[in-house]
Parts: C-alpha cells; sequence; structure tokens
C-alpha cells in the first residue's frame, strides 16, 4: 500500500504552520503554529513538531516560504531562513520535497476549495474547469499569480508582483506615490497595498505612523475619518491594481484574493469604490464585468494547496511508472 502521509510547512515572516495531510486530506488536529524568532530556521520548527509525533513517517514534504523560490530553495524576504529541498527531506525523513512561494501554495488550493471558504465580493461569470484563475495575496506583504489547470496538472508560476512599481492613475495614487518615493526612493504596489502599506496611507495624511491593526479598528468604530480615508484609499488601489493584473492574465476562471488583510478590508470593498476602480479601464470597462472576485476566507488554505501539489506529483509519479 502506497504511503500518502506529507507533512507542509507555511512559513510566513512570523510564524511558521505545520500540518500532516494524508492525499488531499489535512488533519486539521494536527495543525501547530510556531514563532519564528523562538527558532533557528525550519529545521528546528520540524525538529520540535516531529517529536511530538514519532510514529509520523511521511512519503512527502512541502514547504511554502514567503519569498522567491527557484531551483527549490529560496531565501524569505522578511527572514534569514533559507529553505531547500535536501533540508526538508533531512529534517522529515520524507523521499520526496518541494520548496514553493507562498502564493504558489495558495494557487494550488482554489481547485479544492469549496463555496464556504470563499466569499463573492464581486459578481461576474463563471469560467470553464480549464480557465485560468488569478490569485493575490494581501498580508504582510502582496503577490499575484495566474493558475493554470490541464485535466491532471495545476501550474502556479511563481511570481514578486508586489515589486513592480504603483500605477498612479488617479491624482490621489501619484500624491501618495510621490510622497512616498521622496522619501524611500521608490514606491512599489507593496508599499501601499500591505499591512505596512495601511500605516503607509495613515502616515501619509497624518504625519504620524500608526499599526494597521488600530486603523481597522478605528475605522470599524468610525471615531477616525483619517483611518476611514485610508481604508477607503486602500481599496480603490487594490481594484485599481487587480484589475491591470485581471487584464494581464485574463482570469476567466475567477480571481481570489488572500490574506489576512485582504480579509480585514473585505468588509469595507464594497462601499470605498472597489469595483468601479476595477473596472475603470477605459474602453475595456465593459469587458471587465465578467470577472468574478473571491475572498478566501480560509486561514489555512496555503496547507491545502500544498496536499494538493504532493498528490499530483504522486499521482504523476504512479501513472508513469
Amino acid at each position: 500500500m502506497s504511503n500518502s502521509l506529507s507533512i507542509m510547512a507555511d512559513i510566513g515572516g512570523t510564524n511558521t504552520r505545520v500540518a500532516i495531510a494524508n492525499g488531499l486530506k489535512v488533519d486539521a488536529n494536527s495543525i501547530e503554529r510556531f514563532r519564528n524568532a523562538e527558532n533557528s530556521g525550519l529545521e528546528e520548527v520540524l525538529a520540535k513538531y516531529l517529536a511530538q509525533r514519532p510514529d509520523i513517517n511521511p512519503s512527502s514534504a512541502c514547504a511554502a516560504i514567503a519569498g522567491p523560490v527557484k531551483d527549490g530553495q529560496g531565501t524569505l524576504t522578511n527572514l534569514n531562513w533559507t529553505v531547500d529541498e535536501t533540508l526538508l527531506k533531512r529534517a522529515t525523513g520524507a523521499n520526496n520535497a518541494s520548496v514553493i512561494n507562498d502564493l504558489q501554495a495558495q494557487g494550488h488550493a482554489l481547485e479544492h476549495l469549496t463555496d464556504s471558504q470563499t466569499l463573492v465580493v464581486k459578481e461576474g461569470a463563471a469560467g470553464d474547469t480549464h480557465s485560468a484563475r488569478l490569485v493575490v495575496g494581501v498580508g504582510t506583504g502582496f503577490n499575484a499569480a495566474p493558475v493554470y489547470r490541464t485535466d491532471n496538472v495545476t501550474l502556479v508560476p511563481p511570481a514578486e508582483a508586489g515589486h513592480v512599481d504603483l500605477a498612479t492613475p488617479t491624482s490621489e495614487l501619484a500624491d501618495f506615490a510621490g510622497h512616498f518615493a521622496s522619501k524611500n526612493g521608490f514606491c512599489s504596489v507593496e508599499d501601499i497595498l500591505s499591512g505596512r502599506g495601511l500605516a503607509h496611507i495613515y502616515e501619509w495624511q497624518s504625519g504620524r505612523m500608526t499599526e494597521p491593526a488600530e486603523i481597522m479598528a478605528a475605522h470599524a468604530a468610525n471615531n477616525d475619518p483619517i483611518a476611514s480615508k485610508t481604508v477607503g484609499i486602500f481599496a480603490r488601489a487594490l481594484g485599481n491594481t487587480v484589475g491591470n493584473l485581471a487584464l494581464t492574465t485574463l482570469p476567466f476562471g475567477g480571481i481570489y484574493l488572500v490574506g489576512g488583510v485582504a480579509r480585514a478590508v473585505t468588509p469595507y470593498l464594497s462601499a470605498n469604490g472597489f469595483e468601479d476602480a476595477f473596472c475603470d479601464k477605459g474602453r475595456f470597462s465593459d469587458f471587465m464585468k465578467q470577472f468574478r472576485i473571491h475572498v478566501v476566507d480560509d486561514d489555512y488554505a496555503a496547507l491545502l494547496g500544498m496536499a494538493a501539489l504532493l498528490q499530483e506529483l504522486r499521482d504523476g509519479a504512479a501513472s508513469r511508472s
């Protein structure tokens, strides 16, 4: 009987979440969170995790990291940890290992999400099973990548879309970008569309830095006009940026926003012009109406995506043997 057990590590800038899956089924009771500051690297995290589970013998392992990955190796953007497939095999005892970007993991999950795990924030046409999709991560950082599906394989090309120049089609965004670039030399998409991006927008208006969670709480309480204006600027910048990405990738299968900041701003997108900014593309404005946009309301979707990738790799190996 083949061994379909796998171990997955979702490595962010602050925390690492580790879980066990049997095929496509992630064991919710196995999910454990580790603070990165308390560990020297992924190998130490996995040693602690597996020490509590001496009977686990995974055949496959996957790590999703918040940073660029090339040739099975990557270093986190905001943490001095480097992860490669050799380390992953050594730490887990698995015969097969994969290292991918964290947004790629989210992309591999899309095919397996249920309606209860997503929320539609803009209606649009439903694509067929082979239509391209677009996954957009808005959290500690920003990234986006297309998701392509054939009969047996899911392809999510790596990307670092958060580090391109911020498009400034409105005077509002141009003023922000000019202010930020004058102090920092460059204004990227991630400098406005991320957790710290909320703080940057607030500082631009008020002259003082405030934590993103405080900005969102003040907006929800309706007791800080600057916080409310900040959320509005964020929503419109997000709409414009996602619209540009939609024209680049033509995701007729839908657009999926993921990440903690995406979930936090979801209740305020409609009232703050997100959809108008998304569709405001000149003679292509009507064309933009066909794209459906979802928010993934599941903090563990990346774990599901890694399990799905490993299962595809096992299926592919079995079909070739």
